[in-house]
């Protein structure tokens, strides 16, 4: 075999192995098997002045699924804003919240990041400065691999439980949600966070 082809091989193998780490963590709802953790952290997603999208509606929902039957005291909504906007995505997903019955001091938003590492690591740091060590991780499915394993880079012990109710519904939405993510899923193992 030519060093091109081994090379050839190994990307291949690598892109398999993340696509089915990626698959198996989507299946895999960590709130089935944990009761309770420090706290729950919703992943932004867009915005439309003040309005979350319904992507972002469906992880909201989700999370206050997962406040209602007890799974933490309090809930942190992640995410800035794009140029222009007049509000954040953690800002609507508190809003969010509180308009459907969770109490004020008990919605964080944490109004920081732009990708999913800024987000978390903004997380990771608010938990640590409660004495909070995991949380339940909350975004859409195939986002789960790469969640846990920044959180467990970050120090948290991290419980992927995410939305099946987003507005990635179609088969041809969540096709390239996985994909996507098989290649983000790879990219971070091989170059971290940034």
């Amino acid at each position: 075999m030519t060093a091109a082809g081994a090379l050839l091989t190994v990307a291949v193998a690598l892109v398999a192995i993340s696509a089915a780490v990626v698959w198996r963590a989507a299946h895999h709802d960590d709130a089935a098997d944990l009761d309770r953790a420090g706290a729950i952290v919703v992943l932004g997603a867009a915005q439309y002045d003040g309005d979350p999208s319904p992507v972002f509606k469906g992880r909201l929902d989700h999370a206050l699924l997962l406040w209602e039957q007890g799974r933490a005291d309090v809930v942190l909504t992640l995410g800035s804003n794009q140029p222009g906007d007049r509000t954040t995505e953690a800002e609507t997903g508190r809003r969010y919240l509180i308009d459907r019955g969770i109490p004020a001091d008990r919605v964080i938003a944490v109004p920081v990041g732009h990708t999913t590492w800024q987000s978390m690591e903004a997380a990771s740091g608010w938990l640590r400065e409660h004495g909070r060590t995991s949380a339940f991780l909350v975004s859409d499915p195939w986002h789960n691999a790469r969640l846990e394993a920044m959180a467990d880079d970050l120090g948290i012990e991290g419980h992927a439980s995410a939305t099946w109710t987003s507005a990635a519904t179609s088969e041809e939405t969540r096709s390239k949600g996985y994909l996507r993510e098989t290649f983000a899923y790879l990219h971070y193992r091989v170059f971290g966070g940034s």
